[in-house]
Protein backbone atom coordinates (compact mmCIF):
# COMPACT_ATOMS: atom_id res chain seq x y z
CA UNK A 1 0.00 0.00 0.00
CA UNK A 2 1.36 3.40 -0.98
CA UNK A 3 2.28 5.60 1.96
CA UNK A 4 0.05 8.66 2.29
CA UNK A 5 1.99 11.91 2.14
CA UNK A 6 1.35 15.51 3.05
CA UNK A 7 1.04 16.24 -0.64
CA UNK A 8 -1.85 13.77 -0.86
CA UNK A 9 -3.65 15.54 1.99
CA UNK A 10 -3.04 18.94 0.38
CA UNK A 11 -4.40 17.73 -2.96
CA UNK A 12 -7.57 16.25 -1.48
CA UNK A 13 -8.21 19.30 0.70
CA UNK A 14 -7.39 21.64 -2.20
CA UNK A 15 -4.78 23.59 -0.23
CA UNK A 16 -0.99 23.98 -0.34
CA UNK A 17 1.45 21.71 1.51
CA UNK A 18 2.49 24.68 3.65
CA UNK A 19 -1.12 25.13 4.80
CA UNK A 20 -1.28 21.46 5.81
CA UNK A 21 2.01 21.92 7.68
CA UNK A 22 0.60 24.93 9.52
CA UNK A 23 -2.47 22.88 10.44
CA UNK A 24 -0.35 20.03 11.81
CA UNK A 25 1.64 22.53 13.90
CA UNK A 26 -1.61 24.01 15.26
CA UNK A 27 -1.02 27.41 13.67
CA UNK A 28 -4.70 27.82 12.92
CA UNK A 29 -4.61 31.61 12.77
CA UNK A 30 -3.33 31.33 9.20
CA UNK A 31 -6.46 29.61 7.87
CA UNK A 32 -10.23 29.80 7.91
CA UNK A 33 -12.49 27.44 9.81
CA UNK A 34 -13.60 25.93 6.50
CA UNK A 35 -9.99 25.22 5.51
CA UNK A 36 -9.31 23.55 8.85
CA UNK A 37 -12.37 21.38 8.40
CA UNK A 38 -11.32 20.29 4.88
CA UNK A 39 -7.82 19.38 6.04
CA UNK A 40 -9.16 17.41 9.03
CA UNK A 41 -11.54 15.49 6.78
CA UNK A 42 -8.78 14.75 4.26
CA UNK A 43 -6.47 13.44 7.00
CA UNK A 44 -9.20 11.17 8.33
CA UNK A 45 -10.24 9.92 4.89
CA UNK A 46 -6.67 9.13 3.82
CA UNK A 47 -5.54 7.83 7.21
CA UNK A 48 -2.57 10.17 7.10
CA UNK A 49 -0.04 9.90 9.96
CA UNK A 50 2.62 12.65 10.26
CA UNK A 51 6.27 11.64 10.40
CA UNK A 52 6.90 12.61 14.03
CA UNK A 53 10.66 12.06 13.85
CA UNK A 54 11.09 14.21 10.76
CA UNK A 55 8.98 16.96 12.27
CA UNK A 56 10.94 16.89 15.52
CA UNK A 57 14.24 17.20 13.67
CA UNK A 58 12.97 20.12 11.66
CA UNK A 59 11.38 21.90 14.61
CA UNK A 60 14.16 20.93 17.07
CA UNK A 61 11.56 19.50 19.45
CA UNK A 62 10.20 16.04 20.16
CA UNK A 63 6.99 17.41 21.70
CA UNK A 64 7.54 15.20 24.75
CA UNK A 65 7.92 15.93 28.45
CA UNK A 66 9.62 13.43 30.75
CA UNK A 67 8.09 12.87 34.17
CA UNK A 68 9.90 10.94 36.92
CA UNK A 69 7.90 10.04 40.03
CA UNK A 70 9.24 8.54 43.25
CA UNK A 71 6.24 6.32 44.02
CA UNK A 72 3.39 5.57 41.65
CA UNK A 73 1.35 4.16 44.55
CA UNK A 74 0.80 7.56 46.18
CA UNK A 75 -2.65 8.95 45.39
CA UNK A 76 -1.12 12.43 45.24
CA UNK A 77 1.26 11.27 42.51
CA UNK A 78 -1.43 9.83 40.24
CA UNK A 79 -3.63 12.92 40.57
CA UNK A 80 -0.78 15.33 39.84
CA UNK A 81 0.23 13.16 36.87
CA UNK A 82 -3.30 13.34 35.48
CA UNK A 83 -3.21 17.14 35.59
CA UNK A 84 0.26 17.27 34.01
CA UNK A 85 -0.83 15.02 31.15
CA UNK A 86 -3.98 17.07 30.52
CA UNK A 87 -2.01 20.31 30.35
CA UNK A 88 0.60 18.78 28.04
CA UNK A 89 -2.00 17.34 25.70
CA UNK A 90 -3.60 20.78 25.35
CA UNK A 91 -0.28 21.92 23.88
CA UNK A 92 0.19 18.90 21.64
CA UNK A 93 2.83 17.30 23.87
CA UNK A 94 3.09 13.70 25.01
CA UNK A 95 4.27 12.55 28.45
CA UNK A 96 6.77 9.78 29.22
CA UNK A 97 6.40 8.61 32.83
CA UNK A 98 9.11 6.77 34.81
CA UNK A 99 8.89 5.45 38.37
CA UNK A 100 12.14 5.69 40.36
CA UNK A 101 10.80 3.79 43.36
CA UNK A 102 12.51 6.46 45.51
CA UNK A 103 15.86 5.00 44.40
CA UNK A 104 18.44 7.73 43.56
CA UNK A 105 20.41 5.43 41.22
CA UNK A 106 17.28 4.49 39.31
CA UNK A 107 16.28 8.15 39.20
CA UNK A 108 19.64 9.11 37.64
CA UNK A 109 19.29 6.34 35.05
CA UNK A 110 15.86 7.64 34.07
CA UNK A 111 17.16 11.21 33.77
CA UNK A 112 19.88 9.98 31.41
CA UNK A 113 17.39 7.88 29.43
CA UNK A 114 14.90 10.71 29.00
CA UNK A 115 17.62 13.15 27.95
CA UNK A 116 18.84 10.59 25.41
CA UNK A 117 15.29 10.52 24.04
CA UNK A 118 15.58 14.31 23.69
CA UNK A 119 12.57 15.23 25.80
CA UNK A 120 11.89 18.95 25.80
CA UNK A 121 11.63 19.26 29.57
CA UNK A 122 11.58 17.32 32.82
CA UNK A 123 9.07 17.32 35.67
CA UNK A 124 10.53 15.36 38.58
CA UNK A 125 9.19 14.13 41.91
CA UNK A 126 12.77 13.86 43.20
CA UNK A 127 14.29 11.44 45.67
CA UNK A 128 16.09 14.42 47.19
CA UNK A 129 19.50 13.33 45.95
CA UNK A 130 21.40 13.53 42.61
CA UNK A 131 22.27 17.17 43.29
CA UNK A 132 25.06 17.21 40.70
CA UNK A 133 22.77 15.87 37.97
CA UNK A 134 20.12 18.53 38.51
CA UNK A 135 22.64 21.30 39.08
CA UNK A 136 24.09 20.60 35.63
CA UNK A 137 20.62 20.74 34.06
CA UNK A 138 19.95 24.10 35.72
CA UNK A 139 23.31 25.46 34.55
CA UNK A 140 22.49 24.35 31.00
CA UNK A 141 19.10 26.05 31.29
CA UNK A 142 17.26 22.82 30.59
CA UNK A 143 13.54 23.14 31.51
CA UNK A 144 13.17 21.48 34.91
CA UNK A 145 10.44 21.53 37.57
CA UNK A 146 10.39 19.67 40.89
CA UNK A 147 7.09 18.50 42.39
CA UNK A 148 6.28 17.67 46.04
CA UNK A 149 9.94 17.77 47.04
CA UNK A 150 12.97 19.95 46.45
CA UNK A 151 16.61 18.96 46.06
CA UNK A 152 18.87 20.70 48.60
CA UNK A 153 21.41 22.91 46.87
CA UNK A 154 19.57 23.01 43.54
CA UNK A 155 17.77 26.22 42.58
CA UNK A 156 14.95 25.08 40.34
CA UNK A 157 11.21 25.71 40.04
CA UNK A 158 9.43 23.70 42.71
CA UNK A 159 5.72 23.00 43.24
CA UNK A 160 4.69 21.64 46.61
CA UNK A 161 2.22 21.77 49.47
CA UNK A 162 2.57 24.32 52.26
CA UNK A 163 3.64 21.56 54.64
CA UNK A 164 3.94 23.84 57.66
CA UNK A 165 0.35 25.04 57.23
CA UNK A 166 -0.89 21.45 56.81
CA UNK A 167 0.77 20.31 60.06
CA UNK A 168 -0.55 23.33 61.95
CA UNK A 169 -4.03 22.66 60.57
CA UNK A 170 -3.96 19.12 61.98
CA UNK A 171 -2.69 20.17 65.43
CA UNK A 172 -5.16 23.06 65.68
CA UNK A 173 -8.07 20.84 64.76
CA UNK A 174 -7.10 18.20 67.32
CA UNK A 175 -6.48 20.76 70.05
CA UNK A 176 -9.67 22.70 69.43
CA UNK A 177 -11.59 19.46 69.94
CA UNK A 178 -9.86 18.64 73.20
CA UNK A 179 -7.12 16.24 72.13
CA UNK A 180 -3.82 16.87 73.92
CA UNK A 181 -1.72 13.74 73.51
CA UNK A 182 -1.01 14.12 69.82
CA UNK A 183 1.54 11.98 67.99
CA UNK A 184 2.86 12.35 64.45
CA UNK A 185 3.20 9.22 62.30
CA UNK A 186 5.64 9.35 59.41
CA UNK A 187 7.79 7.18 57.17
CA UNK A 188 11.48 7.05 58.21
CA UNK A 189 12.87 10.56 58.60
CA UNK A 190 15.75 11.52 56.30
CA UNK A 191 17.12 15.07 56.01
CA UNK A 192 16.86 15.22 52.20
CA UNK A 193 13.12 14.37 52.17
CA UNK A 194 11.70 17.89 52.33
CA UNK A 195 7.97 17.13 52.94
CA UNK A 196 8.64 14.75 55.84
CA UNK A 197 11.02 17.16 57.55
CA UNK A 198 8.79 20.19 56.97
CA UNK A 199 5.71 18.39 58.28
CA UNK A 200 7.61 17.33 61.39
CA UNK A 201 8.96 20.85 61.88
CA UNK A 202 5.48 22.28 61.34
CA UNK A 203 4.06 19.80 63.85
CA UNK A 204 6.62 20.77 66.49
CA UNK A 205 6.01 24.49 65.89
CA UNK A 206 2.22 24.12 66.09
CA UNK A 207 2.48 22.14 69.33
CA UNK A 208 4.79 24.76 70.86
CA UNK A 209 2.41 27.50 69.74
CA UNK A 210 -0.34 25.73 71.65
CA UNK A 211 1.87 25.29 74.71
CA UNK A 212 1.88 21.52 74.25
CA UNK A 213 4.88 19.25 74.73
CA UNK A 214 6.25 17.02 71.98
CA UNK A 215 7.64 13.82 73.45
CA UNK A 216 10.16 12.01 71.28
CA UNK A 217 8.17 8.80 71.68
CA UNK A 218 5.25 10.60 70.01
CA UNK A 219 7.29 11.03 66.83
CA UNK A 220 6.54 7.61 65.36
CA UNK A 221 8.62 6.91 62.25
CA UNK A 222 8.48 3.61 60.36
CA UNK A 223 7.75 2.12 56.96
CA UNK A 224 3.98 1.64 56.44
CA UNK A 225 4.30 -2.16 56.58
CA UNK A 226 5.99 -2.02 59.97
CA UNK A 227 3.69 0.61 61.48
CA UNK A 228 1.10 -1.72 63.07
CA UNK A 229 3.71 -3.37 65.27
CA UNK A 230 5.48 -0.10 66.06
CA UNK A 231 2.17 1.50 67.07
CA UNK A 232 1.25 -1.50 69.22
CA UNK A 233 4.48 -1.02 71.14
CA UNK A 234 3.80 2.70 71.64
CA UNK A 235 0.20 2.11 72.73
CA UNK A 236 1.34 -0.43 75.31
CA UNK A 237 3.21 2.37 77.09
CA UNK A 238 1.76 4.89 79.60
CA UNK A 239 0.07 8.06 78.36
CA UNK A 240 -0.58 6.62 74.94
CA UNK A 241 -1.65 9.08 72.23
CA UNK A 242 -5.31 9.87 71.78
CA UNK A 243 -4.73 11.51 68.38
CA UNK A 244 -2.55 10.54 65.44
CA UNK A 245 -1.42 12.83 62.62
CA UNK A 246 -0.46 10.64 59.64
CA UNK A 247 1.63 12.64 57.18
CA UNK A 248 0.52 10.87 53.97
CA UNK A 249 -1.84 8.28 52.49
CA UNK A 250 0.50 5.28 52.72
CA UNK A 251 1.19 6.04 56.37
CA UNK A 252 -2.56 6.22 56.95
CA UNK A 253 -2.89 2.68 55.60
CA UNK A 254 -0.44 1.45 58.23
CA UNK A 255 -2.39 3.27 60.93
CA UNK A 256 -5.70 1.77 59.76
CA UNK A 257 -4.22 -1.74 59.85
CA UNK A 258 -3.16 -1.05 63.43
CA UNK A 259 -6.69 0.09 64.32
CA UNK A 260 -8.20 -3.00 62.73
CA UNK A 261 -5.82 -5.42 64.44
CA UNK A 262 -6.23 -3.89 67.91
CA UNK A 263 -9.93 -3.06 67.82
CA UNK A 264 -9.37 0.48 69.08
CA UNK A 265 -12.64 2.39 68.95
CA UNK A 266 -12.75 5.42 66.71
CA UNK A 267 -13.11 8.21 67.63
CA UNK A 268 -13.82 7.39 71.30
CA UNK A 269 -10.31 6.15 72.02
CA UNK A 270 -8.36 7.59 69.13
CA UNK A 271 -8.75 10.33 66.53
CA UNK A 272 -6.86 10.45 63.22
CA UNK A 273 -6.14 13.12 60.63
CA UNK A 274 -3.95 12.53 57.60
CA UNK A 275 -2.56 14.52 54.70
CA UNK A 276 -3.99 13.35 51.32
CA UNK A 277 -7.74 13.16 50.84
CA UNK A 278 -7.97 9.43 50.13
CA UNK A 279 -10.89 8.36 47.88
CA UNK A 280 -12.42 6.11 50.53
CA UNK A 281 -12.43 8.82 53.23
CA UNK A 282 -16.15 9.53 53.08
CA UNK A 283 -17.27 5.89 52.81
CA UNK A 284 -15.06 4.53 55.58
CA UNK A 285 -16.85 4.02 58.91
CA UNK A 286 -16.47 6.34 60.66
CA UNK A 287 -15.67 8.79 57.85
CA UNK A 288 -12.13 10.18 57.82
CA UNK A 289 -11.21 13.80 58.40
CA UNK A 290 -8.34 14.56 56.06
CA UNK A 291 -6.15 17.39 54.80
CA UNK A 292 -6.35 17.64 51.02
CA UNK A 293 -3.59 18.73 48.70
CA UNK A 294 -4.76 20.72 45.64
CA UNK A 295 -3.20 18.08 43.39
CA UNK A 296 -4.74 19.14 40.09
CA UNK A 297 -3.73 22.77 40.58
CA UNK A 298 -0.22 21.62 41.49
CA UNK A 299 0.08 19.43 38.40
CA UNK A 300 -1.22 22.21 36.16
CA UNK A 301 1.28 24.67 37.62
CA UNK A 302 4.19 22.22 37.16
CA UNK A 303 3.33 21.78 33.48
CA UNK A 304 2.81 25.50 32.96
CA UNK A 305 6.20 26.28 34.46
CA UNK A 306 8.06 23.78 32.30
CA UNK A 307 6.45 25.30 29.19
CA UNK A 308 7.23 28.82 30.39
CA UNK A 309 10.88 27.80 30.71
CA UNK A 310 10.81 26.35 27.20
CA UNK A 311 9.25 29.52 25.81
CA UNK A 312 11.35 32.07 27.68
CA UNK A 313 14.61 30.13 27.97
CA UNK A 314 14.67 30.77 31.73
CA UNK A 315 14.02 34.49 31.51
CA UNK A 316 12.96 34.60 35.17
CA UNK A 317 14.57 33.19 38.29
CA UNK A 318 13.52 29.82 39.75
CA UNK A 319 10.51 30.04 42.03
CA UNK A 320 8.97 27.90 44.76
CA UNK A 321 5.19 27.59 44.58
CA UNK A 322 3.54 26.46 47.82
CA UNK A 323 -0.11 25.47 47.64
CA UNK A 324 -2.50 25.83 50.56
CA UNK A 325 -3.99 22.68 52.13
CA UNK A 326 -7.72 22.26 52.76
CA UNK A 327 -9.33 20.58 55.77
CA UNK A 328 -11.93 18.00 54.70
CA UNK A 329 -13.91 17.74 57.91
CA UNK A 330 -15.89 14.56 58.38
CA UNK A 331 -16.84 12.54 61.46
CA UNK A 332 -13.67 10.89 62.75
CA UNK A 333 -13.22 13.37 65.58
CA UNK A 334 -14.97 13.27 68.93
CA UNK A 335 -16.09 16.77 69.71
CA UNK A 336 -14.49 18.36 72.75
CA UNK A 337 -16.12 20.50 75.39
CA UNK A 338 -14.20 23.61 74.41
CA UNK A 339 -11.27 23.01 76.74
CA UNK A 340 -8.44 22.76 74.27
CA UNK A 341 -5.85 20.08 74.94
CA UNK A 342 -7.68 18.90 78.05
CA UNK A 343 -6.45 15.32 77.64
CA UNK A 344 -2.77 16.27 77.70
CA UNK A 345 -2.10 14.94 81.19
CA UNK A 346 -4.56 12.04 81.37
CA UNK A 347 -3.29 8.51 81.66
CA UNK A 348 -4.37 5.90 79.15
Amino acid sequence: MKKVTMADVAKLANVSKSTVSQYLNKRYEYMSEETRKRIAEAIEELGYQPNVIARSLKQKTTATIGVIVFNMLHMMTTQVLHAIEEECQKRGFQVIVCNSGDDPDKEKTYVDTLLAKQVDGLIVFPTGKNEDVYRCLVEERFPLVFVDRMVPGVEADSVLLDNFAAAEMAVDYFASNGYGRIAIVTPPLVPYNVPRMERLEGFRAAMRKRGMDVEERNIIAADPGALPEVLKQRFAEPKRPNALFAINDLTLMGVLRFVKETGIRMPDELAIINIDDVPFADIYTPALTTIAQPTFAMGKKAAERVFEQMDSNHADSPRVFRFSPALMERTWIKRGNGKEGRRNDEDS
